[in-house]
């Protein structure tokens, strides 16, 4: 299941297992640690759908039932030019993505390309035909967990049972870091048996912003970070890239462990109408790149200015004097508010 490509003219190859999620990116000896990735991104995150009828407050997508589904056969093509530019694994996400009319034969499309696809789910519309085609084409699926956590639950229990590899989001702001805390040291019974439980730094973006629950008004930062990076935690733990200044700045836990920020260097994002950004959070602040026939995701990969924009911001010396400047990269190109390292 180890999948390898090779990279001569860059001095480095990638290596993926599709069964377990292994990826890691092995320079050849004597050479640096690639900074971007010209052949193509390693990930991909695709918004097939911005249909939801949750209607949460804190969506940055502001997902609505009016929310419309990506064609069937534009995701095919971005599929085909994910393929032709050597990416492991998709990550699907809405809206709801596994209510998109087409999800299972999206799930088989991605893994004849032999392309691993992931989802994020609220829980709602997952079907007998879904569950069995997630655990037939999936690598895993990230539960988004909300208060009360009844649904969550009831959706952790739904995939466990099915046998499907499966990771919580949970959005870390400034309110619910207190229950994170008590996750991890007293881990409810839902959560067993999970993968890992992943933390996601609350994004200023959506229908509603709360300036308040910026998890960089917490008091309680440095108890949390350290005992999430701790070997005392009860839970696997991850992280998105937002939170990797408070890793790096809080902590001492090496760079090897956790990586900077991606976008635009080995991952993009396409939305449900084929708008290319190097980040989500960007869709709907700045206009994107088009994907269509005469512009492909290879020329805007390589060739788009916004592209660009990321990988300069990434080599710039903003946090210049920082000791953690080399792992953090300056944080988040997009939102000062998410960076809690302390130092800014």
């Amino acid at each position: 299941m180890l999948k390898m490509n090779r990279y001569k003219d860059m001095g480095y190859s990638t290596f993926f297992n599709a069964k377990t999620g292994f990826f890691a990116r092995v320079e050849d000896r004597g050479m640096p640690e690639p900074f971007w990735s010209p052949h193509g991104p390693e990930l991909m995150d695709i918004s097939i759908t911005n249909w939801c009828d949750k209607g949460c407050a804190f969506c940055y997508k502001s997902s609505t039932k009016s929310g419309h589904h990506m064609k069937l056969d534009d995701y095919k093509s971005v599929i085909d030019s994910a393929a032709r530019m050597g990416t492991f694994q998709v990550a699907l996400g809405g809206g709801n993505p596994n209510q998109h009319p087409d999800f299972i034969e999206i799930l088989r499309y991605t893994h004849e390309r032999d392309i691993v696809p992931n989802y994020t789910t609220n829980g709602r519309g997952l079907t007998v035909g879904i569950l069995e085609a997630t655990r037939a084409y999936c690598g895993a699926v990230a539960v988004s967990a909300y208060p009360p956590y009844d649904e969550t639950a009831a959706t952790i229990r739904l995939l466990a049972g099915h046998q499907i590899r499966t990771n919580i989001h949970f959005i870390l702001d400034a309110d619910s870091v207190e229950t994170a805390i008590d996750w991890m040291t007293d881990p409810p019974e839902f959560l067993r048996g999970i993968n890992a439980l992943v933390f996601l730094n609350y994004k200023p973006s959506g229908r509603k912003v709360f300036e308040a629950k910026l998890l960089r008004h917490s008091a309680r930062l440095d108890e949390f970070f350290k005992l999430a990076t701790s070997k005392d935690c009860k839970i696997k733990i991850g992280f998105d890239a937002c939170c990797v200044s408070g890793v790096f700045g809080r902590t001492t836990t090496s760079s090897t462990v956790v990586d900077a920020c991606d976008a635009g260097r080995f991952s993009l994002y396409v939305s449900e109408d084929m708008q290319v950004h190097p980040c989500s959070f960007q869709s709907g602040l700045v206009a994107g790149d088009k994907l269509t026939s005469e512009n492909s995701l290879e020329d805007i990969w390589r060739n788009s200015a916004n592209m660009k924009s990321f990988r300069d911001y990434f080599r710039s010396d903003r946090c210049s004097g920082c000791g953690h400047q080399s792992s953090c990269m300056n944080g988040c190109p997009i939102f000062e508010e998410l960076v809690v390292c302390g130092n800014r």
